[in-house]
């Protein structure tokens, strides 16, 4: 019964980290970034958010992952307003990677498809 209650408290956590960023903060180097997933631990204590960018710039994801890790606190306290947990998790970003590789694969596929003609 309980993975039920951190799949609901996961996706509200998503819902609404997303709508915080989006209107909350006007740190411009948070601008353009979308959460991908949240990962919860089963005693609700510790999340990790995932997240992307448009951004291949190694330089602009160091920017980005700055100003989230400076937001965390306001992400918190407005995550403890608008959800109704005992106790509001820790939150971690955390870049997610799986954007990367999926785009490595295509590349590869391109380079066989190339390679065959």
């Amino acid at each position: 019964m309980a993975n039920y209650r951190v799949g609901r408290v996961r996706q509200e956590i998503l819902r609404e980290i997303n709508d915080i960023l989006h209107r909350d903060i006007k740190d411009p180097r948070v601008d353009g970034v979308t959460i991908t997933d949240v990962e919860l631990t089963g005693d609700l204590q510790q999340a990790t958010v995932f997240y992307s960018t448009l951004s291949e710039l190694a330089s602009e994801r160091q920017k980005t992952q700055d100003g989230l890790d400076k937001a965390t606190g306001l992400v918190r306290s407005e995550l403890g307003k608008r959800l109704t947990l005992y106790k509001v998790p820790e939150i971690s970003f955390e870049r997610d990677r799986s954007i990367d590789y999926g785009n490595h694969i295509e590349n590869l596929l391109n380079q066989i498809r190339q390679e065959d003609k």
